[in-house]
């Protein structure tokens, strides 16, 4: 699927989620007896019996950084078995850590760290993770990063209540003063047990629901991040040592990857990065474009961020695309603060 036709798909479907209508349907599936028998043996290889568990990393980052007065920044995590961390031993090793750790680094300043995600979760789990990050008024999130998507592709989520979902999300959360960054739904062509023809349709279904997140998360004051080639080329490549032991989930080294390519736009929302990387770069093919064209460029380079920009334009709506330079975020030490990642 070409760019500009990646970009009509998700622009339906980002409409559809806006106005309520469910006919925009992912990658046109069409052999159906031949995909449910792939997804069956799919799903034998996955997994390999690994405990679901995931591992305590909520707490106090950076805490050298503390100031007597100045309270932590705050950091929530919302999403689905990826934002949690599943598919690692340490608590520093999921991203939630990893995003913590760094960002105090930039800021020079603590960071509470608070994981509301839930394994297996879809967008239509937001609504209760939501509430449950914005249940204490009086410490509302500075900064909030969503990871969704991989589950509705699988579960067949129509898209656009997937995208409409997510869009309500991030307005709540915005409308509560906290800035949202969404790493958009990753590229599931990549899993290694996934045999074609299931391999190209999920990858062409994970690029178009990327796509259509990305309009939908901007259009409510949000910031995205592609995660599809992250877990595309470089996985591919390296499957050992990207992907967990389940062969689903990534790896330590994989959440790393991850948490390198969403921390620059974390920081970035909270107007922590030098202001001279705000500009477009032209060397990089960073520039303004309509939002639905922004997103399916975003959608088929990893790490790529979008952004609001102009309010309207010839052909709706214009958004900043962004391609950071990555920051290598290293595992925090153990910290005796740290509770559980998902309390009642």
């Amino acid at each position: 699927m070409t760019r500009m036709s990646r970009a009509r798909v998700a622009r339906r479907i980002a409409a559809g989620a806006a106005y309520g209508g469910g006919g925009a349907g992912l990658a046109g599936v069409a052999v159906v007896g031949l995909l449910l028998a792939e997804m069956r043996l799919a799903r034998r290889h996955v997994g390999n019996g690994v405990s679901p568990q995931v591992p305590k990393a909520q707490g106090l980052y950076g805490a050298s950084y503390t100031v007597p007065g100045e309270p932590p920044l705050r950091l929530t995590m919302l999403g689905d078995s990826t934002a949690a961390g599943q598919g690692v031993r340490r608590g520093g090793q999921t991203p939630g850590a990893l995003l913590a750790s760094g960002l105090a680094a930039v800021a020079e300043r603590p960071v509470q760290l608070r994981n509301v995600a839930l394994p297996g979760a879809c967008s239509d789990d937001l609504e209760r993770q939501v509430a449950l990050a914005l249940a204490d008024q009086d410490r509302v999130p500075d900064v909030c990063v969503i990871m969704i998507g991989a589950n509705d592709v699988t579960h067949r989520m129509p898209p656009t209540r997937s995208v409409r979902c997510l869009s309500t999300a991030v307005r709540r959360l915005r409308t509560a003063g906290a800035e949202v960054v969404v790493g958009t739904c990753p590229d599931l062509g990549s899993v290694e047990p996934v045999q074609q023809p299931l391999r190209w349709l999920a990858k062409r279904a994970s690029r178009q629901l990327a796509a259509a997140q990305t309009i939908g998360v901007v259009e409510q004051g949000g910031r995205t991040v592609s995660l599809g080639d992250l877990l595309g080329p470089e996985f591919a490549a390296n499957p050992r040592e990207l992907f967990g032991p389940d062969n689903y989930h990534p790896s330590a080294e994989g959440y790393a990857t991850a948490a390198m390519a969403v921390l620059p736009t974390v920081c970035a929302a909270l107007a922590l990065w030098p202001t001279e990387d705000e500009r477009p770069d032209l060397s990089r093919n960073e520039g303004f474009l309509p939002v639905a064209r922004a997103a399916a460029e975003a959608a088929s380079e990893a790490g790529t961020e979008v952004t609001a920009a102009m309010p309207t334009g010839p052909r709706g709506p214009w958004a900043l695309l962004k391609r950071r330079r990555r920051r290598r975020v290293q595992e925090p030490e153990p910290s005796p603060s740290q509770t559980p990642a998902h309390p009642s």
